[in-house]
């Protein structure tokens, strides 16, 4: 047997419907191989992939896809799901130029229900899909899976409490790996793993299972009293779950790698006429070793060689220099404290995490939560620096003008990922910080262009502002620094003579140094100005170059409300009469790689230097 006919040679997912379990586990270890090939190659997520195999198999063989809607979680773990449902023949493209996505996607297929990239809000969305085929009188089921991670964050309990009313089926699979991005903490983690180790009921419930399995099943009525049964022993050992208490019937906990067991389960929740909860437990990484030993370092990888499980990526990234600079600023300073939501790993704190232990607080999937606790954090004398994603910060928008900014409270917001981020695609890239920011009073904002730099943008906030500072970075490593650059403490800095101005700040300003090297050449003068706070804009700027003929601003941002448009509004303020141009973004930004992105939006060396050239063609300057 190869290691894909089964995958090749069933028409899926109906199928899956006439395989007997033996054959559905070897199509699962098929399955696995694929994902490990694909994701060894284009980069993506791994571990939590292959740790939901049997559950999407299961789900796939019980229900009546795409009749039933499946909602996934964050998303990143679907590709078993994208295998299922026609899309093996285009495996080979996720996450690149023009192929699928790594995450569901509506436009991609009917399989697909939900677009989501983001965590939490799979129940809420399910529940809207089942309380719509509700009213519409509509046979479907709906299933929300979601992470024991991503019940971490609040959205998620909004999700439960409202879903816990429905008076019709509604079923929740909760895949507790024990593992998010970063290793699960908090209360409800701790309430997982006490439902999963209890040893009076997992000891009682297989004594009763041994029994019932001798017993033959006579329709739908004995196999109810079987799974009652075993609630009657959950609830004599544990009273009642969180879940119940909320209004769901609880079924668990279930080997997540246990085919017959997943799809006997999922039967009885298909049944039922109420709200289920189904807790499955499963290994995150199953079936490649690499990954089972070290899940974090595989949840989302770059490319890999399978044998040795070596990675491509580079360490010398501004997530990795973010990581060394905050130790040393918190050696030096007892007040300096670390927050993240979830990603310990990704936003450069593992050192951070084991040196300073009192000083480091994983809040969970929670970004609301950890902005505001930081101000309470600040209130009291610390110096708290929240490290997050641009794309993950969105979701505190109300805690940081509530909390922090109307209070003129002093804490750091360390944006990982700023600007263009690459594959993962519209729902990952960090373009919306700036305009977000921007509208908020009682805030600097810092936008440095390499390492160097970046270290003294923290020093700064930390030192010599009040109240709320943000430093964005993107993602990977530095980029071109020219012989002219020099480093300073200023909010900006000009370079040459000309009446041609060329503004940006951040990455872009590598970009833009390569542009104006070449347009030297062609004997073109030009201004080059570097902002390095972006907010205030330091308004001497206009002085500098308002007798100009052509201002070119470069904004690697969403355009609306963002610091080029700013800059326009402050242009027309001082009756500026030359030509203002502004190239930004203006809408979402699909899967690519960061180099393609920026080149398809006119940001790159090529495009900077070619909308210049244009639009001064006719000109003598």
């Amino acid at each position: 047997m190869t290691d894909t006919q089964l995958l090749k040679n069933l028409k899926l997912p109906d199928d899956l419907k006439k395989l007997s379990f033996k054959e559905l586990n070897l199509l699962c270890d098929e399955i696995r191989t694929e994902i490990i090939k694909t994701v060894s190659l284009n980069g993506g997520h791994l571990a939590s992939n292959l740790g939901v195999v049997e559950l999407t198999v299961a789900i796939h063989k019980v229900f009546d896809m795409p009749k039933d809607k499946i909602v996934w979680d964050v998303g990143h773990q679907c590709y078993t799901n994208k295998i299922l449902t026609g899309r093996l023949n285009k495996l080979n493209t996720i996450r690149k130029e023009n192929g699928i996505s790594g995450f569901p996607k509506r436009s991609e297929s009917d399989y697909d229900c939900f677009d989501v990239g983001h965590s939490s809000t799979s129940i809420s969305a399910a529940l809207g899909l089942a309380t719509a085929a509700s009213i519409n009188d509509e046979d479907k089921k709906v299933i929300a899976v979601i992470g024991d991670g991503a019940l971490s964050g609040g959205l998620a309990y909004e999700g439960l409490n409202n879903a816990g009313r429905f008076k019709k089926n509604f079923i929740v699979i909760l895949n507790d790996n024990k593992m998010s991005i970063s290793r699960n903490v908090g209360s409800m983690a701790r309430y997982l793993s006490t439902m999963r180790i209890k040893p009076g009921y997992i000891k009682a419930k297989n004594r009763i299972e041994k029994v019932l399995s001798k017993t033959p099943f006579v329709g739908n009525s004995l196999q109810s009293f079987c799974f009652n049964s075993k609630s009657l022993i959950k609830h004599t050992l544990y009273n009642s779950t969180i879940f119940e208490n909320m209004g769901f019937a609880y079924y668990g906990p279930i080997d997540g790698h246990n085919m017959s067991k997943l799809c006997e389960i999922l039967t009885v929740a298909k049944n039922s006429k109420k709200p289920i909860l189904v807790h499955v437990i499963t290994k995150k990484g199953k079936g490649y070793h690499f990954a089972e030993e070290n899940p974090k370092a595989f949840h989302g990888v770059s490319s890999f060689n399978i044998k040795t499980g070596e990675s491509s990526k580079s360490n010398n990234n501004y997530s990795a220099v973010f990581g060394d600079l905050i130790c040393n600023l918190a050696k030096k300073d007892k007040r300096i404290c670390a927050v993240t939501a979830a990603m310990t790993t990704g936003t450069g704190l593992s050192k951070f995490c084991r040196e300073f232990k009192d000083r480091f607080f994983d809040v969970g999937i929670a970004e609301e939560h950890a902005v505001t606790f930081s101000a309470g954090l600040a209130i009291e004398g610390f110096i708290p620096v929240f490290a997050v994603y641009s794309t993950f910060l969105q979701r505190s928008y109300d805690q940081i003008i509530h909390d922090v900014a109307l209070q003129n409270i002093k804490m750091i917001l360390a944006i990982d990922r700023a600007g263009i981020v690459g594959e993962d695609g519209e729902t990952h890239q960090g373009i919306f910080d700036v305009p977000m920011l921007n509208s908020i009073p009682n805030i600097s904002i810092f936008t440095p262009s390499y390492f160097e730099e970046m270290k003294m943008c923290f020093q700064r906030a930390i030192y010599d502002k009040d109240g709320l500072c943000a430093i964005r970075y993107p993602r990977g490593k530095e980029g071109y620094k020219p012989s002219y650059y020099k480093l300073s403490n200023n909010n900006f800095d000009s370079y040459f003579e000309g009446n041609i101005v060329l503004l940006t700040y951040g990455r872009l300003f590598s970009y833009a140094c390569e542009a104006v090297d070449n347009l030297l050449k062609l004997g073109i003068k030009i201004k080059l100005i570097k902002l390095n706070c972006i907010k205030p804009i330091c308004k001497n700027i206009i002085n500098l170059v308002i007798n100009a003929k052509y201002i070119f601003f470069f904004e690697e941002s969403i355009k609306l409300g963002a610091i080029g448009e700013h800059f326009g509004y402050m242009l027309a303020e001082s009756q500026f009469n030359g030509n203002y141009i502004l190239k930004a973004i203006d809408d979402f930004v699909p899967q690519a790689t960061v180099k393609s992105a920026l080149k398809k939006l006119g940001l790159d060396v090529k495009s900077i230097e070619n909308t210049i050239l244009n639009i001064i063609k006719d000109d003598k300057v």
